[in-house]
């Protein structure tokens, strides 16, 4: 089992029956969303680690080359790079939407990507309040530093409480981020929402809307409401996919920065079959 403890600079440490080895130290961001190197299933807290986190990997810790590849078009796809100039993620597949506008999905660490830090914009999925939370709305939050909350905070509330409403979307600047701009917008739970798959197609298609009304060429998802809020991966993948396709025109780039192997699958097949030469 992987330990992790909750101090600023954790340290992996594997039990040597699994075959695992230290592999490096890691930010608390890193550890919870860079998928380069650790791919989690389950996230669990136990009562006999005393605060600490525990993590039950879904496949063995490897570390992956870039590939990047081009499907439904020819020529070199671009590669979308880590602040340092590195490339970011695993297996980049490239798919062409229009003449003028493709699709790339990959494995990586959203809070990392950029493609030109001036007209890029990484997605966040918010909640209503848009003062942060966990998991990528945390990470986001944390790698762009206390700006952005101060930022969030100065968005007018439409309804007390409420400064985004689901399915809509706000932008802000990156702060410390490599991307320019933070999209913020806020997807559905899946077991409450009335119509999950309107609000999640709203969420899609309200931050490509706010994207190119703000001249951003090159856009970041990650996978929306796929966490916490409980959407299957299948169905989110097929709603993301089919969304992007019918509102991507007037980008350059739409990307998928996804961090698991299962929601990186769902995409892949999503994209697969619903996008056709």
């Amino acid at each position: 089992m992987i330990v992790l403890s909750s101090a600023a600079g954790v340290i992996i440490r594997c039990q040597q029956r699994f075959g695992f080895r230290l592999l490096r130290r890691f930010s608390p961001v890193d550890a919870l969303s860079n998928s380069r190197y650790l791919h989690f299933r389950h996230l669990i807290s136990h009562p006999n680690t005393s605060g600490r986190l525990l993590f039950i990997p879904q496949s063995p810790i490897r570390s992956f080359a870039p590939i990047s590849r081009m499907e439904n078009g020819s020529g070199a796809a671009r590669v979308s790079t880590l602040s340092n100039g590195s490339h970011d993620g695993a297996d980049l597949v490239s798919f062409q939407l229009s003449p003028t506008s493709s699709l790339k999905i990959q494995k990586g660490d959203i809070t990392r990507w950029s493609v030109d830090g001036s007209s890029d914009a990484i997605v966040n999925p918010a909640n209503e309040r848009m003062l942060g939370g966990g998991g990528a709305d945390g990470a986001i939050h944390r790698a762009a530093g206390p700006e952005l909350r101060e930022a969030c905070y100065r968005v007018p509330e439409v309804r007390p409480g409420v400064r985004c409403p689901t399915g809509e979307a706000r932008i802000t600047p990156g702060f410390r981020l490599p991307s320019s701009h933070v999209i913020h917008t806020v997807g559905p739970i899946y077991d409450s929402d009335r119509n999950p798959e309107a609000s999640l197609s709203n969420a899609y298609r309200n931050s490509l809307r706010v994207a190119k009304e703000n001249n951003i060429q090159y856009i970041a998802f990650p996978a929306i409401s796929c966490g916490v809020y409980g959407y299957p991966f299948d169905e989110a993948a097929s709603v993301a996919i089919s969304t992007v396709k019918s509102s991507a025109d007037g980008l350059k780039e739409v990307h998928f920065v996804l961090f698991s192997d299962d929601i990186y699958d769902a995409w892949l097949k999503a994209a697969r079959e619903l996008i056709r030469d």
